[in-house]
Parts: structure tokens; C-alpha cells; sequence
């Protein structure tokens, strides 16, 4: 007499198939989301000495001097900018910003008395640098302190993040990770294991690809990024299938449609396998 499986059975049969497959599907959900999966914890690592950025030809810089008589400082300072209802004049009140100077596409800029001075490819302490020796050396000031910032660092952050856009940055340190939270992150669609990073130096195009899922990120030359630096994140299949809201809709019924055909299916062949 064939043995008749009760009703209980064939429900918890079903319910721990749900659960299998639901387990599967989080595994490689989990190997697509996360960041830093083969990170081992509590173990350090030695961190690579970021020597700063270097200054490109048309980057904008600030360049002030300093000393103790600020008289003889004064020749070597641009003046400032003072913002009054739509026209710049140069004050000491209100609304002010310190001009800065543009280096040209021979890698010089135009410093007061010094004149050409090279600047590309020096990093903003090593034009400081060479600046005070030449105030030095010129015997102009005796005790000048220089400093050196950068007026027009930004980067641009794209593709599927939650608020693309372009970043004006403080300082000259920023790292691909600060980039994409400063865009707030990636949403469930972009892809972490490619995520681009495109920059232009000295006169060529490089575009480096980056996995967020691995330590390896640490090790990449775009894990410090540069001024002008493009990030991009590629969509994944899910997103780029989505090309219309009717395509969208369909897809997503369609995906429900198929795991549910299949769960049924994988239950009745246990139930059939079981009887």
C-alpha cells in the first residue's frame, strides 16, 4: 500500500527548500555587496607613504610668504579679492579671497620678483621649499615661511553612486573610499568589483580598475586619488537591463515569476522523490 505523506510534511519539506535556496542566493549576495572580503581583521599592515600630489600644468595654487616684518613679506604676497554685490575689489573687509596663480603649460608660474618659477612636477612642500631658498638666497627676507595649497583640487564621482557629482577638495589627501562617501555611497547597483578610476597626467590618459571587494585596493595607484580624477561605477546586469520602466517592471515580475516556478518545482520532485 503506497504511503501517503502527511500534509505537515510536505509543508516543512517546502519551507526548508525556501530556506536553502534563499541561503544560496544571500551567499552571492553577500560576494557581490560587500567591501574588503579578504581583509583578515586585527592584523596590520603597513601603509604605503603617500608623498602628495604633484602640481600639472593650468592646476590653480595659493602661495603665501610670511615673516616676522611683514613689510618685506608684503612684495611677495598677490592681494586679496573682497566680493561687494557682484564686483571684485581688493580690500581688507568683508567677503575676501587670496589670488592664486595658475601654472602654465610649460610647468612655471609667475612669482612676484623671483619670476619663472618651475612648479610642475614638485609636490606643494617641494615648491615651498624651493621658493624660501630663492627668497634666501636672493637675500630678501632672512627668515621667510612659506606655504603652498591647492586652490582648484576637485574630483568627479559617477555612475551608480546615490549623489553624483563634482568635489571641491580641503588639503591634497583623498582616497577613493572618502571619494564614493562623499557621493554617499554606492547603491545596490553598482558594481564593486569594477569601479573606474580615470586620470590625465602628463599629457596621457590612464584608467586604473579598482575591486572594492579586495585588500588589493590598498595597493593601487588610484587608491590615492588626483586632482581632476574621474570615478566611475558600472552598473551591474540588473540595472543595465533596466533600460525602460515597462522593461524594468516586466523584468522584475518576471525574475518573482521564474524563482517561484522553481521553488515549486524543486518541492514537488522532493515530495515525488519521498513517496
Amino acid at each position: 500500500m503506497e504511503r501517503i505523506m502527511p500534509k505537515c510534511c510536505k509543508t516543512v519539506i517546502f519551507a526548508v527548500m525556501s530556506i536553502l535556496t534563499f541561503t544560496v542566493t544571500s551567499c552571492d549576495t553577500y560576494k557581490k555587496i560587500n567591501y574588503l572580503q579578504d581583509v583578515v581583521p586585527d592584523k596590520a599592515e603597513r601603509i604605503a607613504i603617500n608623498k602628495g600630489i604633484l602640481i600639472q600644468p593650468k592646476d590653480m595654487i595659493s602661495i603665501v610668504v610670511s615673516s616676522r616684518n611683514p613689510e618685506l613679506a608684503l612684495m611677495f604676497n598677490l592681494p586679496v579679492i573682497s566680493y561687494q554685490a557682484g564686483s571684485e575689489t581688493v580690500a581688507n573687509g568683508g567677503s575676501q579671497r587670496l589670488l592664486g596663480y595658475v601654472v602654465d603649460n610649460d610647468g612655471y608660474i609667475d612669482f612676484p620678483v623671483l619670476g619663472l618659477v618651475k612648479a610642475a612636477g614638485l609636490t606643494r612642500w617641494e615648491l615651498a621649499k624651493e621658493i624660501k631658498g630663492m627668497i634666501v638666497g636672493g637675500n630678501y627676507i632672512k627668515d621667510p615661511v612659506v606655504t603652498v595649497e591647492f586652490m582648484n583640487f576637485k574630483i568627479s564621482v559617477m555612475g551608480e553612486v546615490t549623489s553624483p557629482g563634482t568635489y571641491n577638495i580641503e588639503g591634497d589627501k583623498i582616497t577613493i573610499l572618502q571619494a564614493l562617501s562623499l557621493a554617499r555611497d554606492l547603491t545596490i547597483f553598482g558594481r564593486r568589483d569594477n569601479v573606474s578610476v580615470i586620470r590625465e597626467q602628463d599629457g596621457e590618459r590612464v584608467i586604473y580598475q579598482v575591486d572594492l571587494r579586495s585588500a588589493s585596493i590598498f595597493e593601487s595607484p588610484a587608491y590615492y586619488l588626483q586632482q581632476n580624477d574621474i570615478v566611475y561605477v558600472e552598473p551591474n546586469k540588473v540595472r543595465a537591463g533596466q533600460s525602460t520602466i515597462n522593461e524594468n517592471n516586466i523584468k522584475s515580475v518576471s525574475l518573482w515569476v521564474s524563482i517561484g516556478s522553481f521553488l515549486t518545482s524543486l518541492a514537488v520532485l522532493v515530495v515525488n522523490l519521498v513517496n
